[in-house]
């Protein structure tokens, strides 16, 4: 499992300009399985997304074509965790295959 967390960069206030297609972007990658929820952080720093069953390269490469990581909006920080004890209910949630194996 991974929490990514998006931080606003340099290019912040292109943000409007990028809105719709990194909203698409989130949308994919909860339609394929990978992405389990994805918010705001407090402040307006940025925000975050939990990801499961996928590997370190494969998430990599999809955050990177977030719209907002692409064009300098945010940068992105990936972290791993490795859960040792999960409430009941989400373990199924997070054992489960993705609904495609590609990478969108």
């Amino acid at each position: 499992m991974y929490v990514i967390f998006f931080k606003f960069a340099a290019n912040r206030a292109q943000a409007s300009q990028w809105m719709a297609e990194h909203g698409r972007w989130i949308q994919e990658g909860i339609d394929s399985g990978v992405f389990l929820m994805a918010g705001s952080l407090d402040n307006a720093q940025g925000g975050a997304i939990l990801a499961a069953s996928v590997d370190r390269d494969s998430l990599m490469a999809r955050v990177q074509r977030d719209p907002f990581v692409a064009h300098g909006v945010v940068s992105a920080e990936l972290h791993g965790i490795a859960p040792s004890r999960i409430a009941p209910g989400l373990e199924e949630l997070l054992s489960r295959t993705p609904a495609s194996s590609a990478v969108t």
